[in-house]
C-alpha cells in the first residue's frame, strides 16, 4: 500500500516539531479538560465535600491512565520506527498486535479500579467524610477504561506518523460533549459525583470510536482492519519491552505522589480541598509539555528508523527548548493568575488560599520538569527504556519517598512538602542526561554497523 503520509524525516525541524506538536498538546489539554470540568462542576454546583471527594481520586487516575499513556509510547515509538524505515508489513503486524494489547489493558484496570477502589482510597488515608463519594466516583469513571486505552492506541499510531490534527478533532467533540453531560448530570438530575463520572466515561467512549474509525478507514499502511486484528508473538514483545516499561514509569510517579498526598492528607480537609484545586495545574501544564515529548520521540524513532543521524540529535535539542519554554509561560501565568484559576473550582475564599500555597512553589518549578522528560522521550525514541525507568524509580520515586520521611517529616509544612517535585525534577535530569549521552553513542554506532552491512552485501550482489 502507497504512504499517503509525510513521513518526518525531510523539512526544516523546528517548524515540523512545532506544527505536529501544537495538535498533540491541545489533544492533551482536552483530555485534562475532562477532569477539570469534573472537578469545576462538582466544585461549584455540588459543594466542596463532593469537590474533596473527585479531588481525592486524581493520583489514582493518574497512576492508572499514566500507565496506559505510557504503554501508548511504546506503540508510538515501534509504529514511527518501522514507518521511519518504510517496512510496511512491520507496521501493519505492530498496529494490529498493538489494538489487542490496548484493549486487554484498558479491561484489567476496569476491574482492577471497580473492585480496588475502596482499599487504594483507604491506603491514602482519604478523610471519612469523602471516602463515599470518592469510592463511587472511580468505579463510574473505570467504566471509560478500556474505550480510553483504545483512544490513546488510535492516538499513538496516528502521532507516530506525525498527523495530530485528527486526534484533536475527535477528543474536542468528546471534549464538548463531556462538558454539556457534566452539567446536565450534575444541575438537571442531580448526580453529584456519579453524574460527572459518567459524563466522564460515555466522552471515552465517543472518542475511542471516532478514531478507531478514522483508522479502519486509513489509505496507508497503519490502517485498522479489524479482520486482520491478531497478537504478532515477536511484534508483541516488542510493544511490550517498550511499552510496557514506559507505563511502569508514569505509574511509578503516580505511586510515588501517593506518598506526598498522604502527606497533604494528613494536614486539614481544607488543604485537601485547596490542594486538589490547584493540582489541576499540574495535568495542565504537564500535559502541555508533553505533547513536545512524544514529538520528540516520533521524530527521533522515525529519523532513527530511516537512518538520518544529523535529524536524530536536532530533534532533542529543540523539542527540549519548545517544552522547557511552554513550561516557563504556563507557570508563570499562573503565579500571576492563580486566584483566578483556582476560582474556577471553588468559590470558597479559604480553599483559594490553601491552593495558593501549592501554586506558589509550583508556577516556577514546572519548566524544571523538560530537562528530565525531554530527555527520557529521546532515550526512548532511540528504543531505551528499562534504563530510564530504572533512573525514574531511584531519581523520582525513591528520592521523593525519602524526602517525605526525613525533609518533609521533619518541617510537616506545605512548602516543604511541594520542594521535593523540583529538587527529584533536577536530580533526575541529571542521571537521565549521562543515560542520553552513552545510549546516543550507542544508537550512532548501531547505525555506523548496519550501514556498513548493507554495503557489504551491495558490493557481494554486484
Amino acid at each position: 500500500m502507497k504512504s499517503t503520509t509525510k513521513t518526518l524525516t525531510e523539512g526544516p525541524l523546528a517548524k515540523q516539531i512545532l506544527l505536529v506538536s501544537l495538535p498533540l498538546a491541545l489533544s492533551n489539554l482536552l483530555q485534562v479538560l475532562f477532569n477539570m470540568s469534573d472537578v469545576a462542576v462538582v466544585g461549584r454546583f455540588a459543594g466542596s465535600t463532593a469537590l474533596g471527594a473527585v479531588g481525592s481520586t486524581s493520583i489514582l487516575v493518574t497512576l492508572f491512565t499514566g500507565f496506559l499513556i505510557g504503554l501508548s509510547n511504546g506503540i508510538n515509538v515501534l509504529v514511527a520506527r518501522f514507518y521511519g524505515a518504510r517496512h510496511t508489513a512491520d507496521v501493519q503486524k505492530a498496529v494490529h498486535s498493538a489494538a489487542i494489547v490496548s484493549l486487554i489493558a484498558g479491561v484489567a484496570l476496569l476491574f482492577i479500579g471497580l473492585l480496588g477502589s475502596p482499599f487504594m482510597l483507604r491506603l491514602l488515608n482519604t478523610k471519612d467524610d469523602l471516602l463515599p463519594g470518592a469510592i463511587l466516583y472511580l468505579r463510574v469513571y473505570f467504566l471509560g477504561m478500556p474505550a480510553l486505552a483504545l483512544y490513546n492506541f488510535g492516538n499513538a499510531v496516528f502521532s507516530s506518523i506525525g498527523d495530530t490534527k485528527k486526534p484533536l478533532i475527535y477528543l474536542s467533540l468528546a471534549g464538548a460533549l463531556n462538558i454539556v453531560l457534566n452539567l446536565f448530570f450534575v444541575i438537571v438530575c442531580r448526580l453529584s459525583v456519579v453524574g460527572v463520572a459518567l459524563a466522564s466515561a460515555i466522552s471515552q467512549c465517543v472518542s475511542a470510536a471516532l478514531i478507531l474509525r478514522a483508522l479502519t478507514r486509513a489509505q496507508d499502511c497503519y490502517a485498522l482492519d479489524f479482520r486482520k486484528v491478531k497478537l504478532d508473538i515477536p511484534t508483541t514483545k516488542r510493544i511490550l519491552m517498550l511499552g510496557v516499561p514506559a507505563g511502569f514509569q508514569n505509574a511509578i510517579f503516580a505511586i510515588a505522589n501517593l506518598f506526598i498526598q498522604a502527606g497533604v492528607n494528613s494536614f486539614d480537609s481544607l488543604m485537601v480541598k485547596g490542594n486538589s484545586a490547584a493540582a489541576n495545574a499540574d495535568a495542565l501544564i504537564y500535559d502541555a509539555m508533553a505533547a513536545f515529548y512524544m514529538a520528540c520521540a516520533s521524530f527521533m524513532s522515525q529519523n532513527y528508523g530511516a537512518g538520518k543521524l544529523d535529524r536524530i540529535k536536532k530533534s532533542y535539542f529543540i523539542a527540549l527548548a519548545y517544552s522547557f519554554g511552554v513550561g516557563l509561560v504556563l507557570g508563570g501565568g499562573l503565579l500571576a493568575f492563580g486566584r483566578q484559576f483556582l476560582a474556577l473550582f471553588t468559590t470558597e475564599s479559604a480553599v483559594v488560599d490553601a491552593g495558593m500555597k501549592r501554586i506558589m512553589v509550583m508556577g516556577w518549578a514546572y519548566c524544571i520538569s523538560a530537562f528530565m522528560d525531554c530527555t527520557i522521550a529521546a532515550s526512548r525514541g532511540l528504543g531505551k527504556t528499562v534504563g530510564p525507568t530504572v533512573i525514574v524509580i531511584l531519581g523520582s520515586c525513591v528520592f521523593r519517598v525519602a524526602w517525605v520521611y526525613t525533609i518533609f517529616a521533619h518541617f510537616h509544612t506545605i512548602p516543604s512538602l511541594y520542594l521535593l517535585y523540583p529538587c527529584s525534577w533536577l536530580l533526575t535530569a541529571a542521571a537521565e542526561g549521562v543515560y542520553f549521552v552513552f545510549a546516543y553513542r550507542d544508537a550512532v554506532r548501531a547505525l555506523h554497523e548496519r550501514e556498513a552491512l548493507a554495503q557489504l552485501k551491495g558490493n557481494r550482489n554486484e
